[in-house]
């Protein structure tokens, strides 16, 4: 079986591309290298022969049917998307472009190819998507996203998501394409670009930098290891149902601070401090604008479905995290010259 996988330099994407290599697919990674990709995430299986990599950018259709043509894919995941909350604050264009008309773009190449061969049944676009698209929940720890929550999307980044997500059903209703998707919690683990919550508290905590949580620190997010998700979206491309989407969750809610203090404590245990504890670094700064409460996803359809389930807990996965970032330093360090890595973004309003 062949997949191609848009956004395969990605955090997300790159997890499914190892995996699915390792586990003997035919991958074909489209990646236009923006700045948050990264080639080093897939070193270890650059030079296996059921891997190929095609720099080619969503927003440019010909390219797209270039490259579908060339590899000839039995299915497509597709997991390039503008990603960063903050960013898209800042300069909410490029999410437009990015994640609504390179969606676009490529279920087009996609519904072309899969009509000039037949349209055979066994063919698959997975769209991953994120829970941010149902907006925020309230404190109230019984009630959770699933399936057939409403769409309330409130920031330029999740709006971007919950558009594509339409666009997706829309071309499986009109035009008959066999899609599936999926919309996951927060994702962490290794090879996390550095500008999101956990590996920038790790790196600024190495660095003796203060360890910045915005408001008060007590929204609460569903924290899913990354391994476990690509797992996940694996399951979901074979064996999920043609027009059906699937919450993919860690069963891990933890507020900012609580998370915060916990990777401090592992950091504590692995790399200690020749004076205090790092969570001495910890410093409340303004808040997100629009910043949601909290997310949590409800899995019981994967679970009854197709038998997912998460694996790694969060106290483990958060171990394994903190060792990765301390034993790959030359992974991380490059990135931290990157345009607005390090830097306070998503204040522009």
């Amino acid at each position: 079986m062949r997949i191609l996988v848009t956004g395969g330099a990605g955090f997300i994407g790159s997890a499914v591309v190892r995996l699915a290599v390792s586990r003997g697919y035919d991958v074909v990674n489209l990646d236009a290298l923006t700045y948050a990709a990264c080639l080093e995430n897939l070193a270890s299986i650059e030079d296996q022969p059921n891997y190929s990599f095609e720099k080619v950018d969503l927003r440019q259709r010909n390219a797209i049917d270039e490259a579908v043509e060339k590899h000839k894919p039995d299915a497509i995941m597709h997991l390039a998307a503008e990603s960063h909350v903050d960013r898209s604050i800042d300069g909410p264009e490029d999410f437009i472009d990015t994640n609504i008309k390179g969606t676009y773009n490529i279920l087009e190449a996609a519904r072309s190819y899969w009509e000039r061969i037949g349209r055979p049944d066994g063919f698959r676009f997975h769209h991953i998507s994120t829970d941010e698209v149902f907006g925020s929940l309230p404190m109230d720890k019984s009630v959770k996203f699933t399936e057939e929550t409403p769409y309330d999307p409130r920031s330029p980044y999740s709006a971007s998501k919950a558009a594509s997500d339409h666009l997706v059903r829309a071309w499986n209703a009109t035009y008959g394409l066999p899609v599936v998707l999926s919309n996951c919690s927060n994702n962490y683990g290794p090879y996390h670009f550095p500008e999101k919550l956990i590996p920038v508290t790790i790196l600024n905590a190495l660095a003796g930098k203060p360890l910045p949580i915005y408001g008060d620190g007590s929204n609460i997010r569903d924290w899913l290891y990354v391994e476990d998700h690509a797992d996940a979206l694996i399951e979901v491309m074979k064996n999920g149902q043609v027009g059906r989407s699937y919450n993919i969750g860690g069963n891990n809610e933890a507020s900012n601070l609580d998370l915060v203090n916990a990777l401090c404590a592992i950091l504590d245990e692995l790399h200690p401090k020749s004076i205090g504890n790092y969570a001495d670094q910890i410093t409340f700064v303004a808040d997100r604008p629009g910043h949601d409460a909290r997310y949590a996803i409800d899995a019981t359809r994967i679970q009854d479905e197709l038998g997912w389930e998460p694996t790694v807990t969060l106290e483990e996965g958060l171990h394994k995290t903190v060792r990765w970032y301390l034993d790959n330093e030359t992974w991380w360090r490059p990135l931290q010259q990157r345009e607005g890595v390090g830097k306070r973004l998503g204040t522009k309003v």
